[in-house]
Protein backbone atom coordinates (compact mmCIF):
# COMPACT_ATOMS: atom_id res chain seq x y z
CA UNK A 1 0.00 0.00 0.00
CA UNK A 2 0.95 3.66 -0.94
CA UNK A 3 1.61 6.35 1.43
CA UNK A 4 1.27 10.05 2.52
CA UNK A 5 4.90 11.52 3.01
CA UNK A 6 4.60 13.96 6.21
CA UNK A 7 4.19 17.24 6.28
CA UNK A 8 6.29 19.62 7.76
CA UNK A 9 5.73 21.47 10.55
CA UNK A 10 5.17 25.70 10.30
CA UNK A 11 6.58 26.10 13.27
CA UNK A 12 9.82 24.00 12.48
CA UNK A 13 10.59 26.28 9.35
CA UNK A 14 10.02 29.35 10.91
CA UNK A 15 12.45 28.21 13.61
CA UNK A 16 14.43 26.97 10.63
CA UNK A 17 14.19 30.37 8.89
CA UNK A 18 15.09 32.38 11.86
CA UNK A 19 18.41 30.01 12.07
CA UNK A 20 19.53 31.14 8.47
CA UNK A 21 18.45 34.50 9.29
CA UNK A 22 21.21 34.71 12.25
CA UNK A 23 23.42 33.73 10.08
CA UNK A 24 22.77 36.81 7.09
CA UNK A 25 23.01 38.98 10.13
CA UNK A 26 26.23 37.60 11.26
CA UNK A 27 27.68 38.21 7.80
CA UNK A 28 26.63 41.42 6.71
CA UNK A 29 24.14 39.48 4.00
CA UNK A 30 20.59 41.85 3.29
CA UNK A 31 19.14 38.05 2.39
CA UNK A 32 19.44 34.99 1.30
CA UNK A 33 17.87 33.90 -2.59
CA UNK A 34 17.48 30.26 -3.07
CA UNK A 35 16.86 28.55 -6.24
CA UNK A 36 16.81 24.65 -4.77
CA UNK A 37 13.28 23.34 -4.14
CA UNK A 38 14.60 21.06 -1.97
CA UNK A 39 15.87 24.14 0.26
CA UNK A 40 12.63 25.63 0.06
CA UNK A 41 10.78 23.15 1.07
CA UNK A 42 12.90 22.94 4.44
CA UNK A 43 12.47 26.54 4.84
CA UNK A 44 8.98 27.07 3.94
CA UNK A 45 6.79 23.44 4.24
CA UNK A 46 6.23 24.69 -0.11
CA UNK A 47 7.01 21.82 -1.97
CA UNK A 48 7.43 22.30 -5.93
CA UNK A 49 7.06 19.14 -7.20
CA UNK A 50 7.67 20.27 -10.92
CA UNK A 51 11.34 19.24 -11.85
CA UNK A 52 11.11 20.80 -14.95
CA UNK A 53 10.30 24.51 -13.76
CA UNK A 54 12.34 26.73 -11.23
CA UNK A 55 11.17 28.28 -7.86
CA UNK A 56 13.04 30.64 -5.76
CA UNK A 57 12.80 31.55 -2.48
CA UNK A 58 13.55 35.77 -0.85
CA UNK A 59 14.16 35.48 2.59
CA UNK A 60 15.42 38.53 4.26
CA UNK A 61 17.44 39.58 7.27
CA UNK A 62 13.96 40.67 8.90
CA UNK A 63 12.44 37.00 8.31
CA UNK A 64 10.54 38.05 5.63
CA UNK A 65 9.72 34.58 3.05
CA UNK A 66 8.60 35.63 -0.37
CA UNK A 67 8.23 32.53 -2.98
CA UNK A 68 8.71 33.13 -6.41
CA UNK A 69 6.60 30.40 -8.19
CA UNK A 70 4.21 29.63 -11.14
CA UNK A 71 1.80 28.16 -8.88
CA UNK A 72 -1.81 30.17 -8.05
CA UNK A 73 -2.02 29.50 -4.48
CA UNK A 74 0.67 26.89 -3.85
CA UNK A 75 0.38 26.05 0.02
CA UNK A 76 3.35 27.55 1.48
CA UNK A 77 2.60 27.59 5.41
CA UNK A 78 5.78 29.48 6.27
CA UNK A 79 5.99 31.87 3.23
CA UNK A 80 4.60 35.74 3.62
CA UNK A 81 4.36 36.29 -0.05
CA UNK A 82 3.95 34.42 -3.54
CA UNK A 83 5.03 36.25 -6.39
CA UNK A 84 3.72 34.54 -9.62
CA UNK A 85 5.71 33.96 -13.04
CA UNK A 86 4.56 32.70 -16.58
CA UNK A 87 6.55 29.53 -17.75
CA UNK A 88 5.16 28.66 -21.16
CA UNK A 89 3.62 30.12 -24.06
CA UNK A 90 0.30 27.90 -24.63
CA UNK A 91 2.14 25.04 -22.20
CA UNK A 92 4.88 25.49 -24.52
CA UNK A 93 8.07 26.20 -22.07
CA UNK A 94 10.13 29.49 -22.76
CA UNK A 95 13.68 29.38 -23.21
CA UNK A 96 14.70 30.54 -20.32
CA UNK A 97 12.86 29.74 -16.80
CA UNK A 98 15.87 30.85 -14.73
CA UNK A 99 15.01 34.51 -16.36
CA UNK A 100 11.64 34.58 -15.54
CA UNK A 101 11.95 33.69 -12.02
CA UNK A 102 14.33 36.27 -12.37
CA UNK A 103 12.33 38.97 -13.97
CA UNK A 104 10.07 38.55 -10.92
CA UNK A 105 12.27 38.15 -8.10
CA UNK A 106 15.07 41.30 -9.47
CA UNK A 107 12.48 44.32 -8.15
CA UNK A 108 12.28 42.60 -5.06
CA UNK A 109 15.94 42.90 -4.72
CA UNK A 110 15.94 46.33 -4.74
CA UNK A 111 17.86 48.39 -1.71
CA UNK A 112 19.65 45.33 -1.30
CA UNK A 113 23.82 45.33 -1.46
CA UNK A 114 24.56 41.90 -0.44
CA UNK A 115 22.83 38.53 -1.00
CA UNK A 116 23.73 34.71 0.06
CA UNK A 117 22.89 32.44 -2.87
CA UNK A 118 23.30 28.76 -3.11
CA UNK A 119 25.19 26.54 -6.40
CA UNK A 120 21.59 26.77 -8.14
CA UNK A 121 21.00 30.35 -8.35
CA UNK A 122 21.77 31.72 -11.89
CA UNK A 123 23.85 34.86 -10.10
CA UNK A 124 24.39 36.19 -13.79
CA UNK A 125 20.66 36.85 -13.94
CA UNK A 126 20.44 38.41 -10.10
CA UNK A 127 20.73 42.17 -11.01
CA UNK A 128 21.56 44.89 -8.18
CA UNK A 129 23.36 43.17 -4.74
CA UNK A 130 26.54 41.30 -4.95
CA UNK A 131 25.97 37.70 -4.58
CA UNK A 132 27.82 35.48 -1.70
CA UNK A 133 27.97 31.70 -2.08
CA UNK A 134 26.96 30.48 1.39
CA UNK A 135 26.48 26.67 -0.15
CA UNK A 136 29.06 25.19 2.50
CA UNK A 137 28.05 27.28 5.14
CA UNK A 138 24.28 26.15 4.83
CA UNK A 139 25.10 22.49 5.68
CA UNK A 140 26.16 23.80 8.86
CA UNK A 141 23.25 25.48 9.89
CA UNK A 142 21.10 23.05 8.72
CA UNK A 143 22.88 20.11 9.67
CA UNK A 144 20.92 19.26 13.17
CA UNK A 145 17.88 17.86 11.65
CA UNK A 146 14.24 18.69 13.23
CA UNK A 147 11.68 16.70 14.48
CA UNK A 148 9.70 17.04 11.75
CA UNK A 149 12.46 16.40 9.12
CA UNK A 150 13.45 13.05 10.84
CA UNK A 151 10.03 11.70 10.43
CA UNK A 152 10.14 12.57 6.92
CA UNK A 153 13.65 11.04 6.66
CA UNK A 154 12.03 8.07 8.35
CA UNK A 155 9.48 7.62 5.37
CA UNK A 156 12.09 7.92 2.81
CA UNK A 157 13.76 4.83 4.33
CA UNK A 158 10.90 3.01 4.77
CA UNK A 159 10.37 3.92 0.59
CA UNK A 160 13.77 1.90 0.21
CA UNK A 161 13.00 -1.07 2.48
CA UNK A 162 10.08 -1.79 0.15
CA UNK A 163 12.36 -1.07 -2.62
CA UNK A 164 15.13 -4.07 -1.43
CA UNK A 165 12.12 -6.21 -0.52
CA UNK A 166 11.00 -5.80 -4.34
CA UNK A 167 15.04 -6.00 -5.16
CA UNK A 168 15.17 -9.90 -3.27
CA UNK A 169 11.71 -10.74 -5.07
CA UNK A 170 13.21 -10.29 -8.94
CA UNK A 171 17.40 -10.90 -8.52
CA UNK A 172 18.36 -14.58 -9.73
CA UNK A 173 20.96 -14.80 -12.44
CA UNK A 174 20.42 -13.94 -15.94
CA UNK A 175 18.07 -10.87 -14.23
CA UNK A 176 19.56 -7.53 -16.33
CA UNK A 177 21.04 -4.86 -13.90
CA UNK A 178 18.66 -2.25 -15.48
CA UNK A 179 15.10 -4.87 -14.81
CA UNK A 180 16.38 -4.62 -11.21
CA UNK A 181 16.79 -0.96 -11.16
CA UNK A 182 13.42 -0.33 -12.43
CA UNK A 183 11.41 -3.20 -10.28
CA UNK A 184 12.91 -0.64 -7.09
CA UNK A 185 12.40 2.06 -8.86
CA UNK A 186 8.66 1.27 -9.02
CA UNK A 187 8.20 0.01 -5.93
CA UNK A 188 9.72 3.26 -3.93
CA UNK A 189 7.62 5.17 -6.29
CA UNK A 190 4.51 3.73 -5.16
CA UNK A 191 4.88 3.48 -1.59
CA UNK A 192 6.19 7.34 -1.88
CA UNK A 193 2.39 8.08 -3.61
CA UNK A 194 4.46 10.34 -5.70
CA UNK A 195 7.44 11.21 -8.02
CA UNK A 196 10.64 10.73 -6.08
CA UNK A 197 12.49 14.07 -5.48
CA UNK A 198 15.79 11.39 -5.74
CA UNK A 199 17.18 8.20 -7.08
CA UNK A 200 19.97 6.37 -7.52
CA UNK A 201 22.99 5.57 -7.07
CA UNK A 202 25.09 1.76 -7.37
CA UNK A 203 23.12 -1.00 -9.44
CA UNK A 204 26.36 -2.61 -10.72
CA UNK A 205 26.38 -6.01 -10.11
CA UNK A 206 30.01 -8.07 -9.64
CA UNK A 207 31.21 -4.36 -8.89
CA UNK A 208 31.52 -2.23 -6.17
CA UNK A 209 29.16 0.28 -7.25
CA UNK A 210 27.29 2.14 -10.34
CA UNK A 211 24.77 3.39 -13.05
CA UNK A 212 22.76 -0.15 -14.17
CA UNK A 213 23.73 -1.51 -17.24
CA UNK A 214 21.95 -3.82 -19.58
CA UNK A 215 24.18 -6.64 -18.34
CA UNK A 216 22.74 -9.46 -16.92
CA UNK A 217 23.65 -10.50 -13.16
CA UNK A 218 25.43 -13.94 -12.88
CA UNK A 219 25.40 -17.12 -10.68
CA UNK A 220 28.24 -16.84 -7.70
CA UNK A 221 28.16 -13.36 -8.11
CA UNK A 222 28.10 -10.53 -5.11
CA UNK A 223 25.29 -7.94 -6.06
CA UNK A 224 25.89 -4.31 -4.52
CA UNK A 225 22.68 -1.79 -4.06
CA UNK A 226 22.93 1.60 -2.89
CA UNK A 227 19.74 3.29 -2.73
CA UNK A 228 19.16 6.87 -1.89
CA UNK A 229 15.35 7.46 -2.20
CA UNK A 230 14.43 10.91 -1.96
CA UNK A 231 10.84 12.33 -1.10
CA UNK A 232 10.05 16.21 -1.37
CA UNK A 233 13.97 17.06 -0.82
CA UNK A 234 14.69 14.44 1.95
CA UNK A 235 16.71 11.69 0.86
CA UNK A 236 17.84 8.70 2.83
CA UNK A 237 21.16 6.51 1.64
CA UNK A 238 20.86 2.74 2.34
CA UNK A 239 23.43 -0.22 1.02
CA UNK A 240 22.90 -3.66 1.32
CA UNK A 241 24.98 -6.93 -0.47
CA UNK A 242 22.97 -9.52 -1.60
CA UNK A 243 24.32 -13.35 -3.16
CA UNK A 244 22.86 -13.43 -6.36
CA UNK A 245 22.22 -17.10 -6.11
CA UNK A 246 20.75 -16.71 -2.80
CA UNK A 247 23.80 -19.17 -1.81
CA UNK A 248 27.25 -17.35 -0.95
CA UNK A 249 30.50 -18.98 -0.65
CA UNK A 250 32.53 -19.07 2.75
CA UNK A 251 34.82 -16.85 1.71
CA UNK A 252 32.02 -14.18 0.79
CA UNK A 253 30.48 -15.02 4.17
CA UNK A 254 33.52 -14.48 5.73
CA UNK A 255 33.76 -11.25 4.59
CA UNK A 256 30.45 -9.78 5.07
CA UNK A 257 30.56 -11.20 8.65
CA UNK A 258 33.61 -9.04 9.34
CA UNK A 259 31.93 -6.27 7.34
CA UNK A 260 28.74 -6.38 10.04
CA UNK A 261 31.45 -6.99 12.76
CA UNK A 262 33.16 -3.63 11.88
CA UNK A 263 29.30 -1.59 11.94
CA UNK A 264 28.51 -2.88 15.13
CA UNK A 265 32.00 -1.56 16.31
CA UNK A 266 31.19 1.81 14.28
CA UNK A 267 28.08 2.41 15.66
CA UNK A 268 29.94 2.34 19.26
CA UNK A 269 31.23 5.82 18.18
CA UNK A 270 27.99 7.47 17.51
CA UNK A 271 27.88 9.72 19.81
CA UNK A 272 28.31 13.25 20.31
CA UNK A 273 31.55 15.32 20.34
CA UNK A 274 33.23 12.05 18.45
CA UNK A 275 36.01 12.83 16.19
CA UNK A 276 34.44 11.64 12.44
CA UNK A 277 38.66 11.35 11.20
CA UNK A 278 39.60 9.68 14.51
CA UNK A 279 36.05 7.00 13.36
CA UNK A 280 37.21 6.33 9.84
CA UNK A 281 41.29 6.00 11.17
CA UNK A 282 39.92 2.84 13.19
CA UNK A 283 37.28 1.78 11.01
CA UNK A 284 40.30 1.75 7.83
CA UNK A 285 42.39 0.21 9.83
CA UNK A 286 40.06 -3.17 11.03
CA UNK A 287 39.11 -3.40 6.97
CA UNK A 288 41.83 -2.33 4.59
CA UNK A 289 44.23 -5.66 3.94
CA UNK A 290 41.76 -7.52 6.04
CA UNK A 291 42.02 -11.44 4.26
CA UNK A 292 44.25 -8.83 1.49
CA UNK A 293 40.91 -7.21 0.65
CA UNK A 294 40.79 -3.22 0.42
CA UNK A 295 38.49 -0.43 1.74
CA UNK A 296 38.87 2.41 -0.72
CA UNK A 297 36.23 5.13 0.20
CA UNK A 298 34.66 7.08 2.93
CA UNK A 299 32.83 5.41 5.99
CA UNK A 300 29.81 7.95 6.01
CA UNK A 301 28.22 10.96 5.93
CA UNK A 302 25.68 13.21 6.52
CA UNK A 303 22.14 12.83 5.06
CA UNK A 304 19.10 14.96 4.66
CA UNK A 305 18.30 17.56 1.39
CA UNK A 306 21.55 16.60 -0.20
CA UNK A 307 23.30 12.95 -0.86
CA UNK A 308 26.19 14.21 1.15
CA UNK A 309 26.36 16.64 3.47
CA UNK A 310 27.61 17.14 7.34
CA UNK A 311 28.94 15.73 9.02
CA UNK A 312 31.68 13.63 6.96
CA UNK A 313 33.33 10.34 8.41
CA UNK A 314 36.43 11.13 6.12
CA UNK A 315 39.66 11.80 6.95
CA UNK A 316 39.96 14.93 4.71
CA UNK A 317 37.49 16.87 6.96
CA UNK A 318 37.97 17.36 10.92
CA UNK A 319 33.83 16.83 11.55
CA UNK A 320 32.84 15.92 15.01
CA UNK A 321 29.15 14.55 15.78
CA UNK A 322 26.54 16.79 17.05
CA UNK A 323 23.17 16.11 18.62
CA UNK A 324 20.71 16.28 15.60
CA UNK A 325 23.12 14.66 12.87
CA UNK A 326 21.49 12.37 10.70
CA UNK A 327 24.46 10.13 9.05
CA UNK A 328 25.03 6.89 6.64
CA UNK A 329 27.82 5.24 8.03
CA UNK A 330 28.58 2.57 5.33
CA UNK A 331 31.97 -0.12 5.64
CA UNK A 332 33.12 -1.90 3.07
CA UNK A 333 35.42 -5.07 1.63
CA UNK A 334 36.59 -5.42 -2.18
CA UNK A 335 38.23 -8.14 -4.04
CA UNK A 336 38.37 -9.59 -6.80
CA UNK A 337 37.57 -13.03 -5.62
CA UNK A 338 34.36 -11.86 -3.50
CA UNK A 339 33.34 -10.78 -7.16
CA UNK A 340 31.68 -7.35 -6.41
CA UNK A 341 32.61 -7.00 -2.82
CA UNK A 342 30.66 -6.02 0.37
CA UNK A 343 29.31 -3.06 1.44
CA UNK A 344 26.34 -2.51 4.28
CA UNK A 345 24.97 1.37 5.14
CA UNK A 346 22.38 1.74 7.88
CA UNK A 347 21.26 5.59 8.67
CA UNK A 348 21.47 7.24 12.55
CA UNK A 349 20.10 10.38 14.04
CA UNK A 350 22.71 11.47 17.08
CA UNK A 351 21.25 12.16 19.83
CA UNK A 352 22.60 13.12 24.00
CA UNK A 353 22.95 9.68 24.46
CA UNK A 354 24.98 7.88 21.56
CA UNK A 355 22.46 7.24 18.66
CA UNK A 356 19.09 5.83 17.43
CA UNK A 357 19.38 3.76 14.38
CA UNK A 358 16.83 4.89 11.80
CA UNK A 359 17.21 1.93 9.42
CA UNK A 360 16.25 -1.88 10.12
CA UNK A 361 16.41 -3.94 6.55
CA UNK A 362 18.16 -7.13 7.48
CA UNK A 363 21.70 -6.99 6.46
CA UNK A 364 21.65 -10.67 5.40
CA UNK A 365 23.95 -11.56 2.61
CA UNK A 366 20.82 -14.12 1.53
CA UNK A 367 16.96 -13.72 2.31
CA UNK A 368 14.16 -15.38 1.63
CA UNK A 369 11.05 -12.98 0.11
CA UNK A 370 7.67 -12.90 1.49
Amino acid sequence: MSGTPPLLDRKRCRERQASLCRYLGGNDLDAAVFFDRHYIHSLTGYWHDQPLTPVALLLKQDSHATIVTHYESPDAPAADEIVEYVPNYLFTLKPSLSACVTEQLNPLLKGLTRVGTEQQVPAALIEGPTCQDISEDYQYIRRRKDEDEVTLLEFTIACADRAYTEALRVIEPGVSETEIMAAMLEKATFVAGEFLSGWGQDFQCGAPGGFARRRKIEDGELYVLDVGVGVRGYRSDLCRTFAVNGNPTEKQQKAHSQVASVMKLGETFLRPGQSCKEMYDIIFNELDGWEGYRFFHHAGHGIGLDAHEVPRINPAWDDTFQVGDVVAFEPGLYGDSLLGGIRLENNYLITEGGYRQLSHFPLDLALATT
